[in-house]
Formats: C-alpha cells, sequence, structure tokens
C-alpha cells in the first residue's frame, strides 16, 4: 500500500476528529513526506514506555495508538497475570493536551474487556500510580504522560504487577498482541457509567493520601533538626499538591512555591522545555529563593518523578548534578542503613562510578543496568529474590528510587529526602555542598561531562551509525593519552581488552560502547534511538584524599576530561 492508502485506512477506524481532519488535510494536499513521517513504522516500548508528538498515525500519539495499545495490554495480562480480571489495573494522567481523553480510552477498553480499572478523580503524579500498583495488588498500571517532554508529545507508561515498568518478555508480548489487535472502532468497550455500573471502574484517591503518608514517615520528625526554606516549582505539572503535603507531615512548612507555574498546564507556558536539567527551565524558582532566602531550590518535572536542587551558597545558588543528587542521597542512605541482608545500589551505566567506592566502604553491593528505571527496578527485583537488600537505584538524569513502596523513580520522595538531609546538615553548620565535597575527598573527585552531536542531512543517520562502527571495528588503544583497559560493546555483547574479545553477556544488548580506562576514567557514547544524535558521556577521576589539594586533584581531573573529550569526538563527521 502507498502511504496515501494507509493514510486512508488510518481515518477509517480513528475516532478523533481533530487528528481525522489534520490526516485528511496532508492527503488532500499530497503531502508525501510528512505522512512517510507519520507511518514510516510504529511506536515502540522504550525506555519510559511510549512517547512521541501528538498527532495521526501509527508514530505519533493519538487516539488509535491508545486503543490499540491498551486492547493488547489487556490481552496480555489475561494471558500472564493470575487473577487479572478480578486484580485490575491502576490508571492515571498528567495535566498534557489529550491525557484526559487518553485516560478514558484506556479506562473504556480496559472495562470493555472485563478487567477493572483503579483511577484517580484528577491529575496524578506518575510515583503516585506506581505506589498504587503495589498498593493495591493490581495486575498492572498505565500513566498517560510525557514526563518532561516539550508541549507537544504525550506518552503511555506500562507498570508490571511487580510495580515495575515492564522489560522482557512482557514488552514484546504485548507488542505482539497490539499487532494483533483489531481496527481501533471495532474495539470493545464500555462508557465511564456502563463501567461504574458493572463495578469496573473504581475512584481511589485515597491511595494518593496514603502515598503521601509513607513517604512522608520515612523521616524522622528529630527535635534537632534545624529549619529550611525551600522555593519550589513544579514547572505547571502535578506534582505540587502531593509534594506539599509530603514536606508538610513531615515537618517542613516554610516552602514558597512558584506561583506562575503551581497550578497544572500542559501549555507550559512559562518555560520553553519543561525538563528542569534544561537552561532556563529553573530560573523562576531561582529567583524566588533570592528573593525569601531560602536554603534550597527544589522543582520537579511535569510528572513529578524526577527532581532538580539547588543549594544556596555565598553569592548565590549552586544547582547540585544528577550525580551529585544520586551520591548524596545513596551516601545518606547507606549510612543509616540498619536491616539485615547486604545491602545494594545500582545506577546505570552512564551515571557516575564514583558509586563503587562508596558501596564499598558501606559493605555494599554496586550493580550497574542499561539507562532507565525499568531496568534499575527490574534487575533490584531479582537481587532480593538472591537475598540482598535494596536501598537505592539511580540514573544521572534527575531519576531517583529511594524506597521500595514506589518501584520506580520517585521526585517527590527524593526532594524529602534531600530536603532532610539538609536540615540535619544545616543543624551541623554545613550544606549539601560540603557533604559533597566529603565524598569527594573521600572517594575521589569525578569531573563529568555530557555532550550530544547532532549529524544533519539526508544520509545523518548512517553517518552516525558510521561512526560507532569505527569505533565498533577498531577500538582506539588510548583516548587523551589514557590506555583503554576495556571496551565493551552491549549491542554485539562482547568485551574487548589488550589480551582479546570475550562474550559479556552482564547486560542486555543496547547500542552503546563503554570504554574503560587506566586510572579508572570512562567513555561511553549511544546513538539516540530516536534521531541522529549521538550521545557521549565523560567521567575523568582523580584522588582527592583530605590531606591533599582539592582543588589540584579538580585540576588534574578536568584536565584529563578535556582531552578524552576532544580526543573521541574531533574527527567526527557530522
Amino acid at each position: 500500500m502507498s502511504v496515501i492508502d494507509r493514510a486512508r485506512s488510518w481515518l477509517a477506524q480513528d475516532p478523533d476528529p481533530e487528528t481525522r481532519r489534520e490526516l485528511e488535510a496532508l492527503i488532500d494536499r499530497g503531502d508525501v513526506e510528512e505522512l512517510e513521517a507519520r507511518f514510516d513504522g510504529e511506536l515502540k516500548f522504550g525506555t519510559a514506555g511510549l512517547r512521541a508528538l501528538l498527532g495521526a498515525g501509527p508514530a505519533r500519539m493519538n487516539r488509535v495508538t491508545v486503543a490499540r495499545t491498551t486492547a493488547g495490554l489487556c490481552v496480555w495480562l489475561k494471558q500472564q497475570v493470575p487473577e487479572a480480571v478480578s486484580r485490575g489495573i491502576c490508571v492515571g494522567r498528567d495535566a498534557r493536551l489529550n491525557s484526559d481523553v487518553f485516560e478514558r480510552d484506556v479506562i473504556e477498553i480496559a472495562a470493555g474487556a472485563g478487567i477493572p480499572v483503579w483511577t484517580f478523580s484528577d491529575v496524578v503524579p506518575t510515583p503516585v500510580v506506581a505506589f498504587a500498583v503495589l498498593e493495591l495488588g493490581a495486575a498492572g498500571g498505565v500513566m498517560i504522560t510525557a514526563s518532561h517532554n516539550p508541549p507537544g508529545y504525550n506518552g503511555y507508561k506500562v507498570y508490571w504487577e511487580n510495580g515495575a515498568q515492564i522489560i522482557a518478555p512482557n514488552d514484546r508480548g504485548i507488542a505482539d498482541e497490539i499487532r494483533r489487535s483489531p481496527s481501533a472502532d471495532l474495539i470493545p468497550r464500555l462508557s465511564l457509567n456502563e463501567a461504574r455500573a458493572k463495578e469496573l471502574l473504581r475512584t481511589v484517591d485515597s491511595v494518593r493520601d496514603e502515598y503521601i503518608v509513607r513517604i512522608a514517615d520515612t523521616v524522622s520528625h528529630s527535635q534537632g533538626r534545624a529549619e529550611v526554606r525551600v522555593a519550589y516549582t513544579a514547572l505547571h505539572g502535578v506534582a505540587e499538591d502531593t509534594f506539599r503535603k509530603v514536606l508538610a507531615r513531615a515537618g517542613f512548612e516554610d516552602v514558597h512555591s512558584v506561583s506562575e507555574q503551581a497550578t497544572p498546564d500542559g501549555r507550559f507556558p512559562t518555560v520553553a522545555f519543561p525538563n528542569p536539567e534544561e537552561p532556563g527551565a529553573m530560573d523562576q524558582v531561582l529567583a524566588l529563593a533570592e528573593r525569601v532566602h531560602a536554603d534550597l531550590a527544589i522543582a520537579n518535572d511535569p510528572d513529578g518523578d524526577r527532581v532538580a536542587v539547588a543549594v544556596r551558597k555565598e553569592g548565590g545558588f549552586e544547582l547540585l548534578s544528577g550525580n551529585d543528587i544520586g551520591l548524596l542521597l545513596a551516601s545518606d542512605l547507606l549510612h543509616q542503613y540498619r536491616q539485615t541482608g547486604q545491602p545494594v545500589v545500582i545506577s546505570t551505566v552512564v551515571s557516575s562510578p564514583m558509586l563503587a567506592p562508596l558501596a564499598a566502604r558501606y559493605g555494599a553491593r554496586w550493580e550497574q543496568t542499561l539507562t532507565g528505571h525499568k531496568w534499575i527496578q527490574n534487575r533490584a527485583l531479582e537481587l532480593e529474590q538472591e537475598g540482598l537488600s535494596y536501598v537505592f537505584g539511580y540514573e544521572e538524569a534527575l531519576g531517583y528510587a529511594p524506597s521500595r513502596v514506589v518501584r520506580d523513580k520517585d521526585g517527590i520522595s527524593s526532594a524529602l529526602l534531600m530536603t532532610d538531609m539538609a536540615a540535619r546538615l544545616k543543624n551541623q553548620g554545613d550544606t549539601l555542598l560540603d557533604a559533597r565535597e566529603e565524598l569527594w575527598r573521600e572517594h575521589g573527585f569525578f569531573a563529568e561531562r555530557q555532550i550530544s552531536t547532532r549529524f544533519e542531512g539526508a544520509d545523518a543517520q548512517a553517518r552516525m551509525s558510521a561512526v560507532v562502527e569505527r569505533y565498533r571495528e577498531a577500538p582506539p588503544p588510548e583516548i587523551g593519552g589514557q590506555p583503554v583497559v576495556r571496551m565493551l560493546d552491549l549491542e554485539r555483547q562482547v568485551q574487548w581488552t589488550p589480551w582479546g574479545v570475550t562474550p559479556f553477556t552482564d547486560l542486555a544488548a543496547s547500542n552503546v560502547i563503554i570504554f574503560e580506562l587506566e586510572g579508572g576514567h570512562r567513555a561511553m557514547l549511544r546513538p539516540s534511538g530516536t534521531e541522529p544524535k549521538l550521545k557521549y558521556y565523560f567521567y575523568a577521576t582523580s584522588p582527592a584524599h583530605a590531606q591533599n589539594d582539592l582543588g589540584k586533584a579538580k585540576k588534574h581531573a578536568f584536565d584529563v576530561l578535556e582531552r578524552m573529550v576532544e580526543a573521541l569526538t574531533r574527527s567526527n563527521d557530522c
């Protein structure tokens, strides 16, 4: 079928008047290029479910995609999860464009399949849905969100009965059932009223209240805890109310919000890119923090599963890196660990290697996974079956999972723990910056850099792939003057060393290359799965013990880092 014929076929099943008009206009104009962009392939489950621009076609987020995905999910749940038709699924949504429409489609189709739905009366943070799956003993969960993506995006995140995001074989099984699903107009549905009448739809707002209690009660109301003033923004997302209630219950009531960004608004009118990592996203909360003389400036992303933190220092505020936050949380949680069983902490392969010596300091096991909390949490569950005790997992992109009550990254609980840590440190006359320096002095200073190189032109994807293949076929013996002691090729699942090539199957196959260098330095590269962009991650380390000059250690690490960056990126044709 031509792309025009495929578009006309899509029209026949599309229940959305807006995307129908959009597609009809493209067909009438004969805009083959735009149609091919929308009909070239279909969405696949990535590091956080399905996520794409809104619009008509199988490569976009729309009501047809949501309907067929839900139908496939329901079939797979019935096949794989005991008593799925009585345990039901939890469904939530953020405040993005069409999130309410997509949520209704999920509910109606699940109910039409005879699966009960537990949902909320309004928007809800993603960690609350992950919590609800475990709290209610549900067969699975769906969160309609595009997290921190720009306003034109939406997404569909799936949780399994274990509370974690889906991985193989369930992602493949669901995808197979989606392909076998009937067209969207033939999928059975029940209206919301019909679902309620058949007791297949129930509102569970009390679960959010229970989340607030459980998270807030993870910190103690110490009489010696100093007062901490917090400036906060939800970046027009859905975390504001839950965040404030969690902090208030935990005893932190001196919270000042950016009023212009406190109400959920999927248009994100005051930020160009609603991701706390992006330049400018935290400008308003930092300005508020200066005005109110706050100790911390905190931002959640729009669905509340990530957190950014800035700390007051002389002359202003310093924004902590994603690794800074992860390492501070890991250190604090391991220091407070009092359970039986060996503790385990987990990070992704692109996160700081400093977690290795930090974990060793507490006798903890350190594990690495591919990027994404679906990998962190499913690995944690495996390790718990072996008798280990999961304490913490993180990825450097501001995603932290500090408890077992939420099997995904949780920006609200992580913000609470950072606030509590800041209060305890303040009582000693210190700050989070002082605690970070202590980690450097004990475990070494790690300079870090991330670089994204975009390839342009019609052959951009081919040229980017050629760069990656060049490293695969001829691994460099050194990078920036630092000898390569091992190269991991996760796609081919092999490891290269000066003594030969051997299998490496510790991690699932993924298009990632990791260079481990003499001296503990590390460099990585991975192509983006959605655009011609090559991502590099660099870490260079230098010992920084208490008796050493920290400034000299930093300079040495950054000098090594610059040489590594220059050596690995200079010859790449963009």
